[in-house]
Parts: C-alpha cells; structure tokens; sequence
C-alpha cells in the first residue's frame, strides 16, 4: 500500500536556514505578559502578536506587541525588534505611537507595552467608507507631524500606508477627540544607517 506522504512545513520567502511560517493568528491568549493581564488578541502579523492588556498600576489600556516564538532565536529580527521600541521611545509626539515600556517573557520572547489604539486604524475606517476631503486633511497633517517628529530625532519610517496610521482617543479640558499617530516602524533604519546604505549601494 502507497504511504502518504506528510507535507513540508510552509516556509517563509528567504534564506534556506530561515524558520517556517508560523500561524500567529492561532496562538491562544496568555493570561498575563508579564505584569499585564491580557484581555484580547488585538492582531497578528508574521513576525509579531499585539494584545490588548491592562495596566493595573496607571489604570489604563495598553498594546503589547510580542515577537513570535518563532523568531526567538533569530538575532537580527530580535535586534530589529527591539530596536523599534528604542526609536519610538526616542520620540515625544501625540502623532507618534508612545512605547512605555518592554520586557522579556519566561520563554525569552521580548514584547514592547505600548499606547492602544482605541479607535483602530487608517485601513479599518477607509474600508467601512472612503475619508471626506476634511478628514483626508486632517490626518495627512497629523501623520505629517508625526513623520517630521521621527525625521527631528534621525529616524526614518519606511513603512507608512493605512495599517500603520493608528486611532487613539485623547482627553483633555476641551474634552474627547480623535488623534491619528504612526505606528510600527517595521522597516524603519535610522537615517546615518539609511545614508550609508543608500550611498553603498549607489
């Protein structure tokens, strides 16, 4: 009788020693990263898994960004990790997100805490309707200040489209309002790095 023969794991584009792809969307909630407790998967891409959690000592909601298991043991997409919470720490801007805080879990996975996005994304509300000509202004102004914050402290974000243009409601005396902020650098080298590449290759 003809044995059956198991399919290879799917691996990601890239180098052979490259780990296989690894369903992100599927990993079940932790109850706690580390001193967070997790409410919700907020989203999963193919190199992280962002939580919704709790901040027990500020009283408030935050996103924990959490590299896959995966990618553990992967020194440069662990630095390139980790260094996306050192450039966004370097910025002060409502248009920029804010990362508070990171850690390592029990199983050496880093995760950076960061503001929540309450509101969702710029890919989420153009999908429900297309932006009125006030608010397409409003929010290439405001992820315009927030590139020019990122430009101010030599960071370049080479990853700007609707999935990284994030929502988050802000209150102050003149009460609630909407603030559009850039999100997950991804790409993003800082600009003496940029500079030397760019002329290398060129």
């Amino acid at each position: 009788r003809a044995r059956r023969c198991r399919p290879a794991p799917t691996r990601r584009p890239g180098p052979p020693n490259s780990p296989p792809l690894h369903d992100n969307a599927r990993v079940s909630a932790p109850s706690r990263l580390g001193r967070y407790p997790v409410r919700r998967r907020i989203g999963s891409g193919a190199f992280a898994t962002v939580w919704l959690a709790y901040d027990e000592h500020l009283d408030s909601a935050v996103a924990i960004k959490v590299l896959a298991d995966n990618w553990t043991g992967d020194h440069h997409i662990r630095q390139r990790f980790l260094e996306e919470g050192r450039f966004l720490r370097k910025v002060e801007s409502p248009h920029v997100v804010t990362v508070y805080d990171a850690g390592e879990l029990e199983d050496e996975r880093p995760y950076l805490v960061m503001a929540y996005a309450d509101q969702g994304t710029l890919a989420d509300l153009i999908e429900l309707s297309p932006l009125t000509r006030s608010q397409a202004v409003s929010v290439i102004t405001q992820v315009g200040r927030g590139l020019t914050a990122l430009h101010d402290r030599g960071v370049l974000h080479r990853d700007v489209k609707p999935a990284n243009v994030l929502f988050r409601t802000v209150e102050n005396g003149r009460g609630a309002h909407i603030v559009a902020m850039l999100g997950d650098l991804g790409l993003g080298k800082a600009m003496d790095m940029s500079s030397r590449l760019t002329m290398a290759g060129g």
